[in-house]
């Protein structure tokens, strides 16, 4: 079973976003994900979410809080065990995007090799093409929820959610 980290970053009402058009042969492309990836042999799920989000954005997360468990259970790809975080408390590592966005709030982002990343506004994120499972917990993280646990039963793009 696969295990993985998922982090929706957000900041002033904007959420960062991962449009994921990069990537050959990737079961995600064309959808909205959050910023994440596969848990390392002898990583815990925080080492590799802030791994993560450093290696795809540039940030450096301050904290992030740990929201739950999403159990993805598919007939057509493998089994996954997602790890969901959220943070509103991050820095660009570079110095000098660091002391733009302290001077002015501005964060600009690096080019990502998984995607094309963009801060949405929260009112838009669910317009966006995405898995149907993700709108799920999205939704709940959208609407200030920080307790998120659920299994996503998928038959090819079909989702159906058992438990909350």
């Amino acid at each position: 079973m696969k295990r993985t980290t998922l982090c929706y970053i957000e900041d002033r009402g904007k959420w960062l976003m991962l449009y994921r058009n990069r990537k050959p042969e990737d079961p995600n492309e064309g959808k909205w994900l959050g910023i994440g990836g596969k848990i390392e042999p002898g990583e815990t799920p925080d080492e590799c979410n802030a791994r993560e989000v450093m290696e795809e954005t540039g940030l450096r997360l301050g904290s992030a809080h740990f929201c739950g468990v999403i159990h993805f259970r598919a007939d057509v790809y493998e089994d996954e065990d997602m790890y969901l975080y959220y943070s509103d408390d991050f820095e660009p590592a570079d110095p000098d995007a660091a002391e733009l966005y302290r001077a002015e709030g501005v964060c600009t982002l690096p080019e990502c090799d998984e995607g094309e990343l963009r801060w949405i506004e929260a009112s838009d994120i669910m317009d966006l093409p995405m898995w149907e499972g993700d709108r799920v917990f999205l939704g709940k993280l959208l609407a200030g929820e920080r307790e998120i646990s659920m299994t996503l039963s998928y038959s090819g793009e079909k989702c159906t959610v058992i438990g909350k």
